[in-house]
């Protein structure tokens, strides 16, 4: 259930990202593009932080966190690499 609700949390921040691109670019299809590739490097060091809370706090080891580290950056990722790709043409 945890892994569900961070991956929400990525989808939140995507959409978070998209609406700073619309506000603070032109409302460009090239903005919200630029947006979501912002979102990559972002996600991937909030998907880290969740990685090392499991580490660190939970107890769990990186071998058993490193396959949900995966999961959680790379779902919301792929969406916001598809967006990427999809609006910066």
């Amino acid at each position: 259930m945890h892994t569900i609700m961070v991956m929400g949390g990525g989808f939140a921040l995507l959409v978070v990202f998209l609406l700073a691109g619309r506000l603070m670019g032109d409302g460009s299809a090239l903005a919200l593009a630029t947006a979501a590739k912002w979102f990559i490097p972002a996600w991937f060091v909030g998907a880290g932080i969740n990685m090392a809370v499991g580490v660190l706090k939970a107890g769990y080891s990186v071998a058993e966190e490193l396959p949900i580290f995966l999961l959680v950056f790379a779902v919301p990722a792929a969406v916001a690499a598809l967006l990427w790709w999809r609006l910066g043409r």
